[in-house]
C-alpha cells in the first residue's frame, strides 16, 4: 500500500475534506474522528430510518415520516464531517446537486403532509423519492458515479 493510505493525516486537506481544516473548528477534529463521525452518522441515519420503517409496518405512519427524515438529516449531518459543514451547505446549492436537493427537502416536507393528512400509500412513496434523491444527491459526490448509474440503468432497460 501507497503510505498515507493508513495515515490520514499525512494526507492534504484539500484533498479529502474540501479544504476546511475541521468540521467544527473549536473541536479540532483528526481527519480519522471527521472520517468516525462520517460513519456513526450514516449508520444511526440508516438505523433511525429502519426504525421508522419497521413502525410503519406496524401501522404508525407518522413515526416513518418523523424517522424518516430525522434519518436522511443525520445522514446529511454526516456528510458534513466529510467535507465540512459550510462547505457543504454551498455545494448543495451548486447546479450539479440543486435538483436533487430541492427533491430531497420537498420529498422530506411531503413525507410529513402525506403521514398525517393523506393517505398511507404516498408517504411510502415520499420516502422513496427522498431515498432515491438522497443516493443521487450522494453520488454527486463521487467522479463519473452518476454517469455509472446512468449507464448500469440503461443496459438495464
Amino acid at each position: 500500500m501507497p503510505p498515507g493510505w493508513l495515515n490520514l493525516d499525512a494526507t492534504p486537506e484539500d484533498v479529502m475534506f474540501g479544504g476546511e481544516k475541521s468540521a467544527w473548528p473549536s473541536l479540532e477534529l483528526t481527519k480519522m474522528q471527521r472520517l468516525m463521525g462520517f460513519g456513526a452518522c450514516f449508520v444511526g441515519g440508516f438505523a433511525i430510518s429502519l426504525l421508522g420503517a419497521i413502525l410503519f409496518l406496524l401501522g404508525q405512519g407518522g413515526a416513518l415520516a418523523i424517522l424518516f427524515a430525522l434519518g436522511a438529516i443525520v445522514s446529511l449531518v454526516g456528510t458534513g464531517f466529510l467535507v465540512g459543514f459550510a462547505t457543504q451547505w454551498k455545494m448543495m446549492w451548486k447546479p450539479v446537486r440543486l435538483v436533487a436537493t430541492i427533491i430531497m427537502f420537498a420529498a422530506i416536507v411531503l413525507t410529513f403532509v402525506s403521514a398525517f393528512v393523506l393517505p398511507a400509500v404516498l408517504c411510502i412513496i415520499f420516502v422513496i423519492i427522498q431515498y432515491l434523491a438522497m443516493a443521487w444527491y450522494s453520488l454527486s459526490y463521487i467522479p463519473y458515479a452518476r454517469t455509472g448509474v446512468k449507464n448500469l440503468a440503461s443496459g438495464l432497460w
